[in-house]
């Protein structure tokens, strides 16, 4: 948290220097909790609807129905802002999903497989996706955003999402042990990529399925996304390494053909 964040918990602004009154304007005693809730969930909506560079901090400051003075002396910067957001709730879907992992793999040992890892991994996600309400709607759709811009998440990404990924790949490692570790990771590119599709909801594979499929339907998907990652992590892993052992075998003696 940078400095001027933690000197806004530690001392709100004076409401009475603001240059006009504001809908809902919280008390002088509560207004860090009650405004920087209101600004996170404005900018929350914006940023995942729009993506970072098109949304201002006087369009937050307006949705949120503060000034947008108060917005800079919170968060300091629009970046300042975007990372306060995906902050929010990182920890908890971080803390969730390392959990199922170790949970996971305490429990197997070495007779992990790769769909149970697959699992541990995904299901947080898309069970809190399911129950949570359209502030976390808002935020799976951003962290789509996040997944596939070329600056990612900053921190946020390094610190509550990169090591979850590490964790994956370990467990899924585990269960695959002659895996290369080039494919393991091309496989995680494919499955995010399927993830964060899913957890955008957009409503393109109902129009394609002409309504027999619903993007709002998780608990459907789950099973189906599962099956299809461990599919892909076997397929690409276990074959490749097969394929490799063959061509040594038939490579005749001496080396070169």
């Amino acid at each position: 948290m940078s400095t001027a964040r933690k000197k806004a918990i530690a001392s709100p602004p004076a409401v009475a220097k603001r240059k006009r009154a504001t809908v809902g304007r919280p008390r002088k005693t509560d207004v860090n909790v009650v405004a920087t809730k209101r600004i996170l969930d404005a900018a929350e909506e914006l940023f995942s609807k729009h993506g970072f560079d098109a949304v201002t901090m006087r369009a937050v400051a307006g949705l949120a129905n503060v000034d947008a003075a108060l917005a800079h002396y919170y968060f300091d910067t629009k970046r300042g802002l975007f990372e306060a957001v995906l902050d929010r709730r990182a920890g908890v879907v971080f803390a969730e999903r390392i959990a199922a992992l170790d949970r996971y793999e305490a429990e197997f040992g070495n007779r992990v497989k790769v769909e149970g890892a697959v699992a541990a991994f995904l299901l947080p996600l898309l069970e809190q996706a399911s129950k949570g309400d359209e502030g976390w709607r808002n935020y799976f759709r951003l962290l789509a955003h996040v997944n596939n811009a070329p600056n990612g998440g900053g921190p946020s990404e390094k610190a509550f999402f990169d090591p979850v990924v590490h964790r994956l790949i370990d467990v899924v490692k585990r269960a695959l042990p002659d895996a290369h570790e080039e494919d393991l990771y091309w496989c995680f590119h494919f499955l995010t990529g399927s993830l964060t599709l899913a957890l955008s909801r957009t409503g393109r594979i109902d129009r394609l399925s002409g309504g027999i499929c619903k993007s709002d339907d998780l608990e459907s998907l789950a099973p189906r996304m599962i099956q299809y990652c461990t599919a892909g992590f076997k397929s690409v892993c276990v074959n490749r390494t097969k394929n490799n052992v063959e061509s040594r075998l038939r490579r005749p003696a001496g080396g070169r053909r």
